[in-house]
């Protein structure tokens, strides 16, 4: 039997990694390392969170836009356009990124967890956190240098 080699680029494991995780109900019902740590009901917790930031991240804006204030004001965006960006990601994701970092998993009651006993499957999580974190640092900062540059 002949073996096959097949290069997968950066951007080819990127545009994989959003179409796995899209509209897959069957993550829903089990722990996959480093791509799906919850089930449905922390999802729901995922999904509201994200509507909480946004609205958050608006009515912050408003406020800011609303007092006059100095423009340095507006950096303070930062905050909630970060935790909209994290939330939205592991609402869209079926990831959450503290039982990542922790090494745990949770596809039943809200607030029981299970360890994750595998090294591997535990690094898996952890790298997924962090990139999630990072991603999330990087869109608050992008809105909140946005929302400073835009005139008065």
């Amino acid at each position: 039997m002949k073996a096959r080699t097949i290069s997968i680029t950066p951007e080819t494991l990127f545009m994989l990694e959003f179409q796995e995780n899209k509209n897959n109900n069957d993550s829903d019902n089990h722990y996959i390392p480093g791509a799906c740590n919850i089930g449905r009901e922390e999802i729901k917790r995922r999904k509201m969170a994200t509507i909480f930031s946004a609205i958050l991240t608006i009515a912050v804006m408003v406020l800011i836009l609303t007092l006059d204030s100095n423009k340095i004001w507006r950096l303070l965006l930062f905050i909630p356009a970060t935790s909209l960006g994290v939330s939205f990601q592991q609402w869209y994701f079926k990831f959450c990124v503290a039982f990542g970092i922790k090494g745990v998993f949770n596809f039943g009651d809200i607030g029981k967890t299970f360890s994750i006993e595998q090294k591997e499957n535990y690094r898996k999580d952890r790298i997924k956190a962090w990139q999630m974190i990072i991603s999330g640092v990087v869109f608050g900062v992008v809105v909140a240098l946005i929302f400073y540059y835009l005139p008065n």
